[in-house]
């Protein structure tokens, strides 16, 4: 309602003229029929017992982690000191 007041006057007065209930849409004409249609049944819907099941639960607790033997290495650091092979690899299709 907003939008189809500003269309015509400032924003304040759009913005008054949609909150003051003086000039309702029709969807505040719904909405008042149905709260009036709800006064005045008057009746209220039985409240009934809510029955809460609690199941136990059974559950296992795993272990945070699993032992991994890694296996031996069989390059000692030394091998990793020297230089590569020279003269260096040449491309085969170049």
């Amino acid at each position: 309602m907003v939008i189809q007041y500003s269309k015509c006057a400032r924003l304040g007065q759009a913005i008054e003229q949609t909150l003051d209930g003086a000039h309702p849409c029709s969807l505040c004409h719904v909405v008042n029929k149905g709260t009036a249609s709800e006064k005045k049944s008057g009746a209220q819907l039985p409240l009934s017992k809510i029955d809460i099941v609690c199941v136990a639960r059974t559950f296992q607790l795993l272990p945070r982690s699993v032992q991994f033997d890694y296996p031996a290495s069989n390059c000692s650091p030394g091998e990793f000191e020297h230089s590569p092979p020279t003269p260096p690899p040449r491309d085969l299709l170049g």
